[in-house]
């Protein structure tokens, strides 16, 4: 598994799963516990990871979305 983007945005993230899950890519969501657990201040981003060989489809699927890790 590889890091397909970073984002403290939960909307976003959610757009990103729902695109994902759309075209059939696996994926994960990482931190998502830590994330929560700190607070809410923004200190860990939650992290979308893919299949190594599904990255360049997903990336091409999100366009320049998945270029801006930081929402």
């Amino acid at each position: 598994m590889v890091e397909l983007l970073r984002s403290n945005d939960i909307v976003f993230l959610s757009f990103v799963r729902h695109v994902l899950n759309g075209e059939g890519i696996e994926h994960l969501l990482l931190d998502e516990y830590a994330s929560a657990v700190e607070g809410s201040i923004n200190a860990i981003p939650r992290r979308i990871v893919v299949a190594e060989e599904m990255l360049e489809r997903a990336q091409n699927l999100l366009g320049n979305h998945s270029l801006t890790n930081n929402h």
